[in-house]
């Protein structure tokens, strides 16, 4: 058996202070980006922090030395803000390769429940809310929104919900239900991926009385008679059942499908089937190459 070989780093690790007036970016950040609410949450992180992760640079071909110019492969954001408050150096990785694909191409924005804990984990270790705050661009209010956000939700259902795109108003919608209620509802935005606060209301106005909490009790929706409430209650629940039936069998029906599928399409190589069925079964053939050449139901050798 022969030894892997090394896998080649795409950049020296070491880093090095460069001055902004050697770095080229590749584009132009446009007046319309400045004014943008990112932009000014950046600047106001680099404003408190400064620039936490570095540009990434590649020697530009040319002069050396003193005269060494560098072509920006990532970062240019972060280089307008740094010249804007006035940087005269920053912190630079080297690419040994001459391509800006790798950097940043899959970017994940922090779910809501995710920024929660990490401003728990930074209340934890001291930082003031005020400079949360600062550091976000954003009120303290908003801090101590976010800080409170799971207050009255089971742990059961932020972990169901923890690294979805759920908005802080469907999470708030929780706490108008029992532990129990507040799992299925998370079960129910899972299953359906969507995590919506105008989902998360419906499965509020489909829920019982009994699982409701506190002033909830008394759940009036404009426009709605109670026996309306009632009936919606029964569909939902029915629905639910209905829905979480389907999720279970998702995954085998897909796969004997997948298989079927492979069948058919081995069938369809076949010379003398496919003339039979040409001739006196022109309708069904059709359908069968339908089937074979749908991209997701192809098996993977």
């Amino acid at each position: 058996m022969t030894m892997a070989s090394p896998v080649r780093m795409a950049f020296d690790p070491a880093g090095t202070m460069l001055p902004v007036d050697r770095i080229l970016p590749v584009r132009v950040i446009r007046p319309e980006t400045r004014k943008s609410p990112q932009y000014q949450r950046l600047m106001a992180s680099i404003r408190e922090l400064g620039i936490i992760e570095p540009l990434m640079v590649h020697p530009a071909p040319g002069a050396n030395g003193d005269q060494q110019r560098y072509s920006l492969l990532d970062g240019h954001t972060r280089l307008d803000i740094a010249k804007a408050l006035g940087h005269a150096q920053v912190f630079c990785l080297l690419a040994t390769d001459d391509e800006a694909f790798t950097y940043n191409h899959k970017v994940n924005k922090v779910a809501p429940i995710q920024e929660h804990f990490m401003i728990m984990k930074a209340l934890q270790n001291g930082v003031p809310e005020e400079r949360i705050a600062t550091t976000l661009n954003v009120d303290v209010a908003a801090i101590r929104q976010k800080r409170d956000l799971l207050n009255g939700v089971c742990p059961e259902a932020v972990t169901l919900l923890r690294d979805r795109r759920v908005t802080a108003a469907a999470i708030r919608e929780l706490r108008r239900v029992t532990p129990m209620r507040q799992i299925e509802m998370a079960e129910l935005m899972v299953a359906a991926n969507n995590f919506s606060t105008s989902y998360a209301k419906c499965l509020i106005a489909g829920t019982a009385e009994k699982d409701l909490v506190g002033a909830e009790k008394a759940k009036v929706l404009p426009g709605m008679k109670p026996e309306d409430l009632a009936r919606m209650e029964r569909e939902m629940e029915v629905l639910g059942r209905e829905f979480r039936l389907v999720e279970e069998s998702y995954g085998q029906n897909t796969l004997q499908l997948v298989l079927a599928v492979a069948y058919l399409r081995k069938l369809l190589e076949n010379g003398g089937i496919v003339r039979y069925l040409s001739q006196h079964h022109g309708d069904v053939l059709r359908e069968f190459q339908k089937l074979v050449e749908t991209p997701d139901l192809k098996a993977t050798p």
